[in-house]
């Protein structure tokens, strides 16, 4: 079984800089113009499972809630500590969790669409 994630979005140029430059994922495909959309596929190769960002002419009416996140599993407190790295080097602040388990295992960061992004060293 293969896993996508898809959200609209009116940010597409600001998401793919997110996820791709900031938390280093992979473009693994993407399309214009189809019946409207734009989109791409983000993710990580040879993975089940990708993130599907797209945009049309109508406008997305998101209100995240403070536990919807995706969480990072890294594999290493090197990675998890490179990464807080780049995001602070690209002035993305860190943002208290909700919830109490998160606040403590992990760094939470808002991606452009102001849904939140959990990164945590995997188990």
């Amino acid at each position: 079984m293969k896993f996508r994630i898809a959200r609209h979005t009116n940010t597409l140029a600001p998401i793919i800089y997110f996820y791709k430059d900031l938390l280093g994922l992979t473009i693994l495909g993407e399309f214009k113009e189809h019946d409207g959309y734009d989109g791409v596929f983000i993710g990580l190769k040879d993975a089940n499972w990708h993130l599907e960002f797209t945009v049309s002419y109508e406008t997305p009416k998101h209100q995240p809630h403070e536990d919807d996140l995706m969480v990072f599993y890294l594999k290493t407190i090197e990675e998890y500590e490179s990464l807080k790295h780049v995001f602070k080097n690209n002035n993305i602040p860190e943002v208290e969790a909700k919830n109490p388990y998160w606040r403590t295992n992990g760094t939470l960061y808002l991606d452009p669409d102001g849904y939140g992004v959990m990164l945590t060293v995997g188990k």
